[in-house]
């Protein structure tokens, strides 16, 4: 058995943290060490042969670690998953370097580290600050990669891998060093993505700003900043900070897919779905943006393209909870109920603690008239996420359906309360007052809904008819106008307005409206009813 100091190194580590992993590369081949690390793209046929190769051909395996660099460790694809286990594998020297702010004890880095990476943290690491940089680096040398290692093979690299080592080695070396305020911004990121992670938004921001203002260039910090931004409901900003990214990076294909979500929030799916596209084309494995165009495709009622979307974000990523989620949302409305329950019961058996596809898959049940089990769905959304506004309003809906209008009023008041401006939570809790005999308050909640969405019909013919069963025809008159002048083509609509009409003694008026009530009802009617035999395969009598 015989003993040696090697002096070959292997860094693994995530582009996040680029600068550290360069960092560490310039000290240590400047104290004669011969390292590897992708320093520039490899093309994605050689990737494989040259990093594995490279791993066994090193003795040492530096893996630096932050919480960002978690993002991805549990696909079993991930690359620097598989690095790590290809280290473990080979019996590498493995030394953990920690960066700002990770801790192994911390939940999300439990949640990250499975398997074989799960016994990570009984490697002897260390931390590296920007601040005791140089400390940082003698402490490296001296104590972790200056230790005698037993029977250790190392590969002799041979071919494409060796030449694309050299290339990689030249390209580095070339490269101007880091700059100290480059480390301090990644400290900064670092703080700012733990914040995220934490859904504390204020502090993710402000962390990410100060970054950006120690390293202008940061493309990621621009990035994560957007999607902060747009968190909050600032899609304008996050917009700002998307372009900021891609002028820094042009290739970059994250900022293409949060500048797709702030669009897709402010409405404009159209626009949206080229952004996603966009990030397809610079990425074409991007189930995420495969996932997002999908949903955006959904809710341009362009449904079999959002199907199509949706089974690719699933093929790429079989694991993937909310694309089967949004193709349940996609098969809702297609008219697939089975499927779209499927849907949710796998996205739900993936990730048991989903609210929204529990939430979801009771909107499906209560379509299918299973309404105990719609309610046990909003029950558990709801407990799992007490702040779920549309949970509680699907659960309102559900608790009138089952004549429990008072549980009715208490869940849409709390929908009213978390999202004040959701006007078909007041419509909801106006209906269960109005069975409830409470019409003046009924007709306070249309009215509120009314302030918030003055374009829909429905909402002043439902007060019209409240106020018409006060005895105030004069004022339900008046919604019966408003309501026709949106929908001139409603025969309930003018059924209503000859009614209040009769009621108040104008007869001729009354009449009028009588007669074209009926013309509607009759032409709704049939077809309604050409639609049946459409659907029932009476071709004869279908339009």
């Amino acid at each position: 058995m015989t003993t040696r100091i090697e002096k070959t190194v292997f860094i693994s580590y995530r582009r996040t943290n680029f600068p550290w992993a360069y960092c560490i590369y310039q000290d240590l081949t400047h104290h004669g060490y011969d390292v590897f690390f992708d320093y520039q793209s490899i093309d994605s046929g050689s990737f494989e042969k040259a990093i594995l190769e490279n791993i066994r051909a090193r003795a040492h395996f530096i893996i630096i670690l932050s919480q960002s660099a978690l993002e991805r460790f549990n696909q079993p694809s991930d690359w620097l998953r598989r690095e790590i286990e290809t280290a473990m594998d080979e019996k590498r020297n493995i030394i953990p370097v920690m960066l700002e702010g990770f801790d192994f004890g911390s939940p999300l880095v439990k949640r990250a580290l499975t398997g074989k990476l799960a016994s990570l943290n009984s490697y002897n690491g260390m931390n590296l600050v920007a601040e005791y940089i140089e400390a940082g680096f003698e402490k490296l040398r001296n104590r972790f990669l200056n230790v005698a290692l037993e029977d250790v093979h190392l590969h002799v690299l041979t071919g494409d891998a060796k030449e694309i080592t050299d290339s990689q080695k030249a390209a580095a070396n070339e490269a101007a060093p880091v700059e100290i305020e480059q480390l301090t911004a990644q400290e900064w990121y670092e703080r700012g993505y733990i914040f995220q992670e934490e859904k504390n938004l204020d502090e993710a921001i402000r962390c990410y700003t100060e970054a950006i203002r120690l390293y202008p260039n940061f493309a990621i910090a621009y990035n994560n900043r957007a999607a902060a931004y747009n968190d909050k409901g600032n899609p304008d900003a996050a917009i700002q900070d998307c372009a900021q990214a891609i002028r820094i990076k042009a290739d970059y294909e994250y900022p293409y897919l949060v500048w797709g979500n702030a669009l897709k929030d402010k409405g404009d799916f159209d626009s949206a779905i080229k952004y996603y596209t966009e990030a397809i084309r610079l990425k074409p494995d991007y189930a995420e943006a495969f996932n997002n165009r999908g949903n955006a495709h959904g809710n341009n009622k362009d449904l079999q393209d959002g199907l199509e979307d949706l089974d690719e974000a699933i093929r790429l990523k079989p694991d993937f909870a909310g694309a089967y989620n949004n193709r349940g949302n996609v098969q809702i409305g297609r008219n697939y109920l089975q499927d779209a329950l499927n849907d949710y019961d796998e996205a739900i058996r993936l990730k048991p603690d989903f609210a929204e596809a529990y939430n979801n898959r009771g909107i499906a049940r209560k379509t299918n008239n299973d309404l105990q089990d719609a309610l046990n769905d909003f029950d558990e959304a709801i407990r799992l996420n007490p702040d779920f506004a549309p949970a509680y309003y699907n659960r309102g809906l559900a608790r009138k359906d089952t004549n429990n209008n008072k549980g009715a009023i208490v869940d849409f008041s709390e929908a009213i309360r978390l999202h004040p401006g959701d006007h078909k939570a007041y419509i909801g809790r106006g209906q269960a007052r109005s069975d409830s005999g409470e019409i003046d308050n009924a007709i306070a909640d249309f009215t509120e809904a009314i302030k918030i969405n003055p374009d829909l019909a429905e909402y002043y013919l439902g007060r019209g008819n409240l106020l018409s069963k006060k005895g105030d025809n004069l004022n339900a008159l008046s919604d019966f106008q408003k309501a026709s002048a949106i929908k001139t083509d409603n025969g309930s609509i003018r059924a209503s307005l000859a009614r209040v009409y009769k009621a108040l003694g104008l007869e001729k008026e009354a009449k009028e409206q009588e007669e074209i009530a009926r013309e509607l009802i009759t032409k709704e009617h049939e077809y309604n009813q050409a639609c049946f035999e459409a659907i029932s395969g009476n071709t004869d009598k279908a339009l």
